[in-house]
C-alpha cells in the first residue's frame, strides 16, 4: 500500500473503518501507516507486524 490508497482499518471490537494511508514508515518488524479517518483527518498511525496475519490493522479496500 502506498500514500493516496484507500484502506481499511481495523479497530477493538467494531467494524473495519475506511481511511486514505498519509504516510507509509518500513521498519524491520513491519510497516507504519499514517491513516486518516473520519474521526481523525489528520490521521492515526498503525502498526501491521510483517510476521503474525493476526498483527495486521491496515488493509487494501475492496469495494463490494
Amino acid at each position: 500500500m502506498k500514500v493516496n490508497d484507500r484502506v481499511t482499518v481495523k479497530t477493538d471490537g467494531g467494524p473495519c473503518r475506511l481511511g486514505t494511508v498519509l504516510a507509509v514508515e518500513p521498519f524491520n518488524e513491519g510497516v507504519m501507516y499514517l491513516v486518516a479517518l473520519e474521526d481523525y483527518p489528520l490521521g492515526i498511525w498503525f502498526f501491521n507486524e510483517g510476521d503474525h496475519p493476526e498483527g495486521i490493522f491496515v488493509e487494501p479496500y475492496r469495494e463490494a
